[in-house]
């Protein structure tokens, strides 16, 4: 079965750093796939690649089974990525989160019903009228999170979720990324965090110095590892 993304040998450098190394890996529809590995080991360089924000230089990068980078524009619009650290427009929560659908020329009573539905979602019924760019850390990254799904992403990408989040914003970040899943939409994550990783993924994907080491069933991997580097980075025995 292909996979709704395929990467084929994708490499790519930055100057003489080599990011990704010859990464080879399917990513299912509409399920979750956690990537982890320590610090520096190309996590982020592997979903900026998949959001389109880099390109690779070797490999090819497949979408449905075509080349991804031939419908970059109408790929765009299906993938949305957030960031470890959001950028919060410097107005209310509503108009953060309106504005992609405001873009795609949505009706004002469009926007209104798709925009409450989200922030009741992430749990933020309430806010609309506050400054986005006020509000705590984990209240902007559930912010982003609406922002995000509120255009119906197909494809969700999230470079550490809840890093750096309380237990109680992490909490509603996580059963949001449970729901879209239920609706059909594709999440790829990186996290540091195991536990996330184990409690929320279907399939783990583990990078080592910019090379795929493993990957397999998120329970496989954790309960009986094949590569002696992932059972020493699910350990504890490798550092972040």
């Amino acid at each position: 079965m292909v996979g709704l993304i395929e990467l084929d040998g994708v490499t790519k450098r930055f100057g003489d750093v080599v990011a990704l190394d010859g990464i080879t890996l399917s990513v299912d529809e509409a399920r979750i796939l956690a990537v982890i590995g320590n610090s520096g080991a190309g996590k982020t360089t592997l979903l900026r690649v998949i959001s389109l924000l880099e390109r690779q230089d070797e490999g090819r990068y497949l979408y449905r089974g075509e080349d991804a980078w031939k419908t970059e524009e109408q790929l765009r619009r299906r993938i949305t990525m957030i960031f470890q650290k959001p950028v919060m427009f410097n107005t209310t929560v509503y108009k953060n989160v309106s504005y992609g659908l405001k873009l795609r020329g949505y009706s004002r009573r469009e926007i209104e019903a798709k925009v409450a539905e989200v922030l009741e979602l992430v749990k933020l019924r309430g806010y609309e009228n506050k400054n986005a760019k006020r509000l705590s850390g984990g209240e902007q990254q559930r912010v982003a999170i609406a922002r995000a799904i509120v255009t119906e992403p197909e494809i969700l990408v999230l470079d550490e979720p809840t890093a750096n989040l309380d237990a109680a914003n992490a909490s509603v970040v996580e059963n949001c990324i449970r729901e879209m899943v239920k609706d059909g939409t594709t999440i790829i994550m990186a996290t540091h965090n195991l536990f996330q990783a184990k409690r929320l993924s279907d399939t783990v994907a583990h990078l080592f110095n910019g090379r795929l080491v493993e990957v397999g069933k998120t329970e496989k991997i954790f309960e009986n590892p094949k590569n002696e580097l992932t059972e020493k980075f699910i350990n504890g025995e490798l550092y972040f």
